[in-house]
Parts: C-alpha cells; structure tokens; sequence
C-alpha cells in the first residue's frame, strides 16, 4: 500500500517475470492471521460496544469536561481509531492483493459496512469539539502538556468548523459514505477485470502499461491502441462512476458551503488555497521551459517528425535492456538510504525481510503502487507491480520512502501520526532523489549520464507536470459537472483541453487517447489528491538544494521533520532548513533543478 500463493502471471515480455528472482508478497498476520481470526471478531465486537459506550459518555458533555477528562475522552477516541483502522487495514489490503475475489470483497464491504454503523454514533466529537469557544479549549491545553500535545490536530479538525452542518446531517453524511465506497469499488473491480489484447499476449492493465515504455515502437503502438479501445468499450460504467461521484461530493460541498471544490482537498491538506494555486500558476508558467522543451529534445532524439502518446514513455535509443532483479534493487535503494544515515537503512530493512512488501504482478491485484501506514502499533505495508524496469527500481524507493515516514511519525499515535498529502510525498520523493544521485554518480560514462538524467526528468515531468495537468482536468470535470451530467465526449474534451498545454507542440494525439483518464484512480478515490505529487517534488527539489548546499546537521533535521508527521504545519516543519512554501519564489527554485537537468541533456548535443 500476505503471503498467500496466488499464481503469478508472466506479464513482461523481456525477461519474464522468471527473471526477477524471490519477489516478496506481504504477510498479513502482524494485523490478523485470518479473516476469521479470533482476534478479528473480538476487536470488532469490542468496537460496537466502545463506541455505543463512548457516545453515551460524551455525547453532549465535552464543554463540562476538564483537562483529565478530555485528555482520556481523546485517548479513548484513537483507541477506536485503532482498532477501526487495523480491521480496515487488513480488509483493505487484503482485498488489493486480489480484487476480482469474490469472498475478499465481501469481507471489506462487510468490515466497512459494520464499522460505518459502529463509528456513526461518534460523528457527535468532532462536531462538539468545533462548538467549544477558543479560550475554553485553550484553557483545557493550559492545564495540560498531554492535551496540549494534540494541538494541531485541534486546529485541523477546527478548520472544518465554517462548514459544520447539524449533528443529525452529519450522521447522514457519515453514513452516506458507504454508497461511494460503492461506487469506488465498482471501479476497482472493473479495472482489475479488464484483459488487453496487444502484441500476441493478453494481459492485465499493468502488463499493457509497461508495453508503452518497451524499446518496439510498433508494441507501444499497439498497446496504446488496445488501451483505447477497451477503455472505449467501458466508457460507459467509468463516466457513470465519475458523475455519481462528483454529483456526491457536489451536493456535500454545497450543503457545506464550500468556496470551490477543491476547498476540501485543501483544509484536509493543512494548506492554504494561495499556495497550491502559487504552486500551479508557477507550474503551468514553466511548462514551455520544462515538458515542451524536453520532448522536443527527446523527439529527435527518436528521430521522428512528431511524437505519439505511446512515445512519451519510451526508452532512448541507446537505454538499455535491462531487466533489474529484485536483489540488484533491493541493494541499490538501501545503498543509497544508508549512505545518506544508516538510520535510513536500518528502518527501511524490516520491509524486505518480515514481509511487508506485495511485489509481483499477479492477476487480480490492484495497479499501481501504495504505501499503507495501517495503524501506529503495527507497521506500514508497501504495494508494488514491480516488472524490473529502472522506473520500477524508484517506485521501490518511492514507496519505501514512504514506509520510512510512517514509521518515524508512528510515535505521534493516531490524531497526529497522518501527514497531510503535500508533505506526505517529501520522504518519497526525497528517497528517489537519493536513489538517482547514487545511481548517477556511478554513471560508467557520457551516455549512461546522459540516459539517466533523461530517465529522472521524464520521472519529474510526470510528477509536477502531467499531475498539475491532471488537476487542471479535475477542477475542469468538478466545475462541468455541478452544471450537469456529463456524457463521455464531455469528459473527453476536458482532457483534451489540458494535454496539448501541458505536454507542448512535439506530439500529435491518437484518436481514442481521449478516453485515458478513464483509468485513473485517484480521480475517482481521492479527487484533488495529484497536486501533492506536484508540491512533495518541488518541496524535495528545494530541500536537496539544502542538502547539497549545508549537509552538515541535515540529516538530523530531516529526521525531526519526519518524525514529526501531521503535528506540525507545513511552516514550521520547512522553516529549520530556511524554506517557506507560501512564498512563490520557493517553487521556481524546485523547478529550476529540473531546467538545469534539460540545460545539462541540451548541453551535451553541441
């Protein structure tokens, strides 16, 4: 975000997935050891009762409460937390190690279903907790370090105060909540069944995806073709799950009153509109100097008149063949964590050897890669698809990244433990960062510098300007859809509308190519979510600047930062390494490394 034997699909043409050695796949049982584990029906009969118990002694009662009262009320809350968590955690991943299994979607629309009902009676504490007046609740904290501590998860849930709704809309609302877990999984399920006939093969929409990066223009073309049509054949059902979900959140948003639809996305950030849109106007601003001018470099690179959408991935003429075994990345990603502080290296290694790392592709399991943090008394667990690619050996450093984090800033429990999505990317992205300078410093010569160093923007320009792209398309589809139903072509043409900006003059776009955005989830499971990609990559590009300029004490101060998780705003936490994110000029700097990288590939052309 198990090791059960599930066979193992041999999707990757050069090599085989044969090739890659001992792929590891999660044990389960740090959370449960079954799904009809004893412990599993004890947590959860002990959540139905503390939760009815809690309501009845709180409900109404917080602005009696004194400090010792409210520190165990809060205490008692993540408790629950915890014990909602864990169950959904393993429900959760459970479900993504095989989502086309009939019995492991039962038993997370079950566990979800029984934890709504259970935790509805608790909707009442945070909506009390925003009617306590200021001085009331500083008070409190006054009397109290413990209480104190949770500060910033009071401002957090405060933030929300302007769009409280009733205690009894809010319990409606909360409940609501099944009905697009619904519709998210109708989407899980669909993408996960689809089968792609492509190149003599048929495979799933991971093993088609990695045909676009294959060295064999006429597989990328015919993977890309293939892509399309399927996702034509479905538009339908991804069209209805975008209007039913956007319709939702709509409606919610205006009974809210929130001032855009992106608002949401924005308070539960910890970040303030002013700098996601300073983020964006400087991404959009820089997109001739970054993306437009990269692809026209790598188009003669090829050697083609124009590049098509199955180019934009494909290796350089002179990138290798390579397929990376599992130990060759496994030793390269700790390398690099461990010659930045063996610390790194000591808390990423649990992770390959007491199985909490899913690493193959099989058929069934979810796209993409994840870290799951689970719960504070247990341990993240991290997702890959890993086909042996280079790209594949930075997913894992990504990933790992994030691993790292949730377990450094497990020690703030579980009110504070969760960083907000724009700096929950920074120890991902830094771990890439990490990962490439020590692949790059090893460089054999000119050509391998030069092929990586395009392989890092290419990964950048994914990062910041392809999801910048993507949440221009987002606030586009939210704003269409509050004025109606939107048919397929309408969605069609609004991701059009951000592709040719956003990727430049070098390319020509395919018929069908307008139906991509079909495919991905975070529009339908986390709307907004993109733009952090964007801000952890500028963020990390900046603090690396840090890195490379004072080394000196850095690594201790970027350990306090991630240790310090969601206690703190993203002010406090950038300003021992003198970075504002408010500031716009902050983001040039992040995007200025990526045009000094093209600056460095145009140079090596004269």
């Amino acid at each position: 975000m198990k090791s059960l034997p599930f066979p193992v699909r041999d999707v990757n043409t050069s090599g085989g997935t044969e090739n890659l050695g001992d792929l590891p796949e999660w044990d389960l049982s740090d959370l449960y050891s079954s799904p009809d584990a004893q412990e599993l029906s004890t947590d959860m009969a002990w959540l139905e009762k503390e939760c009815a118990s809690f309501a009845k002694d709180y409900e109404g009662q917080l602005a009696d409460l004194s400090a010792v009262n409210m520190l165990t009320c809060v205490h008692r809350n993540e408790k629950i937390s915890n014990i909602a968590g864990r169950v959904m955690s393993y429900a959760g991943l459970r479900y993504y190690q095989m989502t086309t299994d009939g019995d492991r979607t039962k038993f997370l629309s079950d566990a979800q279903e029984k934890i709504t009902n259970f935790t509805t009676p608790l909707v009442f504490f945070t909506l009390e907790m925003n009617r306590l007046k200021d001085d009331h609740l500083e008070n409190l904290m006054s009397q109290s370090k413990d209480l104190a501590r949770y500060r910033r998860a009071f401002e957090r849930m405060r933030a929300m105060k302007p769009h409280q709704l009733s205690d009894e809309m809010e319990k409606f609302v909360h409940d609501l909540g099944a009905v697009g877990d619904a519709w998210e999984k109708l989407f899980d399920e669909t993408i996960a069944g689809l089968s792609f006939k492509a190149n003599g093969d048929t495979r799933n929409i991971e093993g088609t995806l990695d045909f676009l990066m294959d060295h064999d223009r006429s597989k990328r073309e015919a993977a890309a073709r293939e892509l399309a049509n399927v996702f034509s054949n479905n538009i339908k059902i991804f069209t209805r799950a975008h209007n039913t979900l956007a319709k939702e959140k709509e409606i919610v948003d205006r009974w809210r009153n929130m001032p855009s639809a992106q608002a949401g996305r924005h308070l539960s950030n910890d970040v303030e509109a002013s700098v996601v849109e300073a983020l964006r106007n400087a991404v959009v601003a820089a997109y001739p100097k970054l993306s437009h001018r990269y692809y026209e470099l790598k188009r003669k690179w090829l050697g083609y008149d124009k590049l098509q959408i199955w180019d934009r991935n494909a290796p350089l003429p002179l990138e290798s063949n390579h397929v990376v075994g599992w130990s060759e990345a496994r030793k390269t990603v700790m390398d690099a964590y461990g010659d930045f502080d063996p610390r790194m290296a000591e808390l990423a290694e649990p992770f390959f050897s007491k199985g909490w790392i899913d690493a193959p592709v099989k058929a069934g399991k979810a796209p993409g890669a994840f870290a799951h943090p689970t719960v504070t008394n247990v341990h993240p667990y991290v997702m890959l698809n890993y086909l042996g690619k280079p790209r594949d050996v930075m997913t894992l450093a990504h990933e790992l990244g994030h691993g790292v984090h949730q377990v450094l800033a497990a020690g703030q429990g579980e009110m504070l433990s969760s960083t907000p999505l724009t700096l929950a990317e920074t120890a991902s992205v830094f771990g890439e960062m990490l990962t490439f300078q020590k692949m790059l410093d090893r460089a054999k010569d000119q050509t391998e510098r030069k092929v990586m160093l395009a392989g890092k923007v290419e990964d950048m320009i994914n990062t910041v300007v392809r999801q910048i792209a993507f949440y221009d398309f987002e606030c586009k589809l939210h704003q269409a859809r509050s004025e109606g139903e939107l048919t397929p072509d309408d969605i069609n043409e609004l991701w059009m509308s951000v592709q040719g900006e956003s990727l430049g003059p070098a390319f020509e776009f395919m018929e069908g190519y307008e139906t991509f955005w079909a495919y991905i989830p975070h529009f339908v499971h986390s709307p907004f979510y993109v733009y952090a990609y964007a801000f952890g990559d500028g963020l990390v590009n900046a603090l690396y600047a840090v890195y490379q300029e004072n080394p000196e004490g850095f690594q201790d101060k970027y350990f306090d930062m991630l240790k310090a998780g969601g206690s703190m705003h993203h002010k406090d936490l950038l300003s021992p390494f003198g970075l504002d994110a408010s500031d716009p000029k902050f983001w040039d700097k992040g995007l200025s490394m990526i045009s000094g990288m093209i600056d460095e590939l145009e140079a090596m052309e004269v």
